[in-house]
């Protein structure tokens, strides 16, 4: 028989909890469910009023994995659903994770948050937030993502924009900058073209174009995940990983002193400790005060 926890009066059977989710560690989906619980209060501001995808990997990332944006089948009635818009006039419901009881709730099915750049509140299609997912393709790693991402950093600077950065919880950096409402088609544009000039100024190290052969040894400045129907792994996720990496927010005195990829991995075990230290480095996104508006793109 499962468990049966309340969460703020709401009752969750909680399944398997001893079953191993990262093999390399041994960790269990109990010791998942503990550190959601732990980071919740961060976790929570990136995923409120946010319509959100999921990545289920319900036996660990050597088992089956899926990502849906639809509620899961027995999805409880008091977990909050919104309509959403998606292709060609179409909608459909996705899930807004919005209390400890629907995170827990979700979380019981073993799942990656991801996470548009826009709120419901807001309307699908004007962005809260200008995103850049840094991918390197081997044998570059993080290490070249933070030389990039220092250089976006002040090209985003001399727009008067500010720019913060978090582990991706896989081999990659995210670059994310607070704005000022805008439609994700201009926010996608202006994107684009930062991702080209920071092709052009670093040559050797950055590229803007997805293809495969152009990859090796590059980072791949991946602008698209400004596109209103694109999602991006949601700050404190766990991964899909064989250890129980998160995409955990850094500093940029870390970002510049990374000199091996060591040095930017984080897991579950590490973000207590970092939230003691540090609180939630993305804190300025979800401030009003912070943003700014999206500059013109010629």
């Amino acid at each position: 028989m499962s468990p049966i926890t309340e969460v703020e009066g709401r009752r969750i059977a909680l399944r398997n909890l001893d079953k191993v989710i990262h093999p390399a560690t041994g960790t269990t989906k109990g010791e998942l469910l503990h550190y959601l619980a732990s980071a919740a209060d961060a976790l929570l501001g990136h995923l409120r009023g946010r319509p959100l995808a999921f990545l289920r990997y319900p036996d660990g990332p050597d088992g089956q994995m899926f990502f849906t944006k639809n509620p899961p089948p027995g999805t409880p009635s008091w977990v909050t659903t919104a309509e959403v818009s998606r292709h060609e006039g179409e909608t459909a419901q996705q899930v807004l994770v919005q209390d400890l009881a629907s995170l827990m709730w979700a979380a019981n099915l073993v799942v990656e948050f991801h996470a548009p750049m826009w709120r419901i509140d807001e309307g699908a299609g004007l962005a809260d937030r200008l995103v850049f997912d840094l991918d390197p393709g081997p044998p570059a790693t993080i290490v070249d993502c933070c030389a990039v991402a220092v250089w976006l950093r002040e090209r985003l600077r001399a727009d008067g924009l500010a720019a913060y950065a978090k582990t991706s919880g896989s081999k990659g950096l995210h670059l994310l900058t607070p704005l000022e409402p805008a439609p994700s088609r201009q926010v996608t544009h202006y994107a684009r073209r930062l991702a080209a000039e920071a092709a052009a100024a670093l040559p050797g190290l950055a590229i803007q174009k997805m293809t495969r052969s152009l990859r090796p040894g590059k980072v791949f400045v991946d602008f698209s995940q400004n596109a209103a129907a694109k999602t991006t792994a949601a700050p404190y996720t766990p991964r899909a990983r064989r250890e129980p990496t998160v995409s955990t927010p850094v500093t940029w005195d870390e970002v510049e002193a990374c000199d091996d990829p060591g040095r930017l991995v984080f897991r579950i075990d590490d973000l207590p400790a970092r939230l003691d230290r540090h609180g939630d480095l993305l804190a300025p996104l979800l401030d009003p005060a912070r943003a700014h508006p999206l500059p013109a793109t010629p």
